[in-house]
Formats: C-alpha cells, sequence, structure tokens
C-alpha cells in the first residue's frame, strides 16, 4: 500500500441525528469543533439534520421535518385556502 496517501486523522467520531437524537460512533476524518461524552468517554461530535434513523425512505413513517420554519410559513400562508377546499 502507498504511504501518504490515507488521512492522518482517522478517528472514532459520533454522528447525531437532531430530529430524533439517535447517535452513531463511526470513523470518520470529517472536522469539527463540538464534543459530545457517550459512556464517560469524548468524541468529536457532527450533527446531521437527517439520517437513516428518520427518513421517511427507511422508516416508512411520512413525518415533517422543518429546521427554518418554512413548513409553517405555507401553512400560514395557505391556511383559508386550505379551509375552503375542507368544506
Amino acid at each position: 500500500m502507498k504511504k501518504g496517501i490515507h488521512p492522518e486523522n482517522y478517528r472514532l467520531v459520533a454522528f447525531k441525528d437532531m430530529s430524533n437524537g439517535m447517535t452513531t460512533i463511526t470513523k470518520s476524518t470529517a472536522a469539527t469543533r463540538e464534543t459530545i461524552e457517550i459512556d464517560g468517554v469524548e468524541y468529536p461530535l457532527i450533527k446531521m439534520e437527517i439520517s437513516n434513523s428518520s427518513h421517511p425512505f427507511y422508516t416508512g413513517k411520512i413525518k415533517l421535518i422543518d429546521t427554518a420554519g418554512r413548513v409553517d410559513k405555507f401553512m400560514n400562508r395557505y391556511k383559508s385556502h386550505m379551509e375552503n377546499r375542507k368544506k
């Protein structure tokens, strides 16, 4: 194997799905400034908005994940249109 082609900072990193709180520990070279303590061990933390534990394709459940308030803005804007359709 060639020397010097692999990253030097390959280490255990915690990936946390912020929509459901599930944390996975795996090896990565991803840079981060945050850390998390799991079972007394401190790991670098990578925050994710969605993962296989919360994605509708993998879970079979449809769930709205909105971090910027776009769904609320849409619902407020078209609230009257939606109420008229129900009648």
